[in-house]
């Protein structure tokens, strides 16, 4: 039985030559399958790394966007200002080298200390030896100190016989003695601001407040107004129609614009007192005596009368209230 090694192909069975040469076909089938396999592997991760590439690039740009963004906002003037401050530093330490350089070259002498008396302690020795000389006149408030003479004289003429027919503004009944002490008290002892005992009833207040009215309207002329503060439109409307009776006045002479302006609340009487200064003209405050308290903002004002009731005086029922 000869080898199988000493074959021969061509002695080999048909089927058996046909499979061998086959067999080198499905091998370079394969091998062409894998290789195909790993070129579509390949081309996809070259897709993703040049994705991968394009997003670093794109995070790059951003980072540096960022950095240049937080340097510019934050780390940059944080550094303009250390140098501000770095340079104020050396500019104050220098300014205060030369100011002790300055106090140094001060030559310091001790100045006497001389003590003199005050003004009020030289009116004080004066008043003492005015006193141990002559007897103190009668107490004059400065501020009408210059028109005693005329105040004084009319204070007398309206102790006379009334003058029916006198000029609007002008006082046209007459006083009685308490009426004119009363006056010339607010005048020359309070220097026109203070209180005074009610004279007993409304009307007599309101006649007082009349020649109060006419005194003052010579001496500011049309540089003042009147502001009544009453609280109620009855007490108003008594004062209007007294005021109006004693000064031979009309109803257009009351009014925001006119001579005499009647308030029911302080606060508004204030507001125009304001105003009134801000114009320079001067405001005369008159506080009708059921009114119980005087607001504090009325006592800033150079010129008002406050009536305080007496124990024997009546209001209604609303002014107990």
């Amino acid at each position: 039985m000869p080898d199988d090694t000493d074959l021969n192909p061509t002695d080999l069975h048909p089927q058996d030559a046909q499979d061998a040469g086959t067999a080198p076909s499905t091998s370079e089938a394969d091998a062409a399958a894998k290789e195909q396999l790993i070129q579509l592997a390949l081309s996809d991760l070259q897709a993703r790394r040049a994705e991968l590439e394009e997003e670093i690039q794109t995070l790059s740009a951003r980072k540096q966007q960022l950095e240049g963004e937080i340097n510019a906002s934050f780390a940059g003037q944080s550094d303009a200002i250390a140098r501000r401050v770095k340079g104020f530093q050396e500019y104050l330490g220098g300014a205060l080298q030369g100011l002790v350089q300055s106090v140094d070259n001060l030559e310091l002498v001790m100045q006497p200390v001389v003590v003199q008396p005050s003004p009020l302690d030289q009116q004080a020795a004066a008043a003492t030896t005015e006193t141990t000389e002559a007897p103190a006149p009668a107490a004059v408030a400065d501020t009408f100190r210059p028109d005693e003479t005329l105040i004084r004289n009319n204070l007398e003429r309206f102790l006379g016989q009334p003058d029916f027919y006198a000029d609007p503004w002008k006082l046209r009944r007459s006083l009685e003695a308490p009426d004119t002490a009363l006056l010339q008290d607010w005048f020359f002892n309070q220097g026109g601001r203070g209180a005074q005992p009610s004279r007993g009833s409304r009307p007599r207040n309101v006649l007082l407040s009349a020649a109060l009215i006419a005194i003052i309207g010579e001496l500011y002329g049309e540089q003042f107004q009147t502001l009544v503060l009453a609280g109620q439109p009855e007490r108003l409307g008594e004062w209007r129609r007294g005021l109006q009776d004693a000064l031979g006045l009309s109803r257009e002479d009351f009014g925001p614009n006119s001579g005499i302006v009647l308030f029911e609340r302080g606060d508004a009487l204030v507001e125009r007192a304001d105003r009134l200064e801000e114009r320079g003209e001067v405001p005369l405050i008159l506080i009708d005596a059921a009114e119980r308290v005087v607001d504090i903002p009325v006592l800033q004002f150079p010129l008002w009368l406050a009536f305080a009731a007496g124990p024997g005086e009546t209001y209604d029922d609303d002014d107990l209230l």
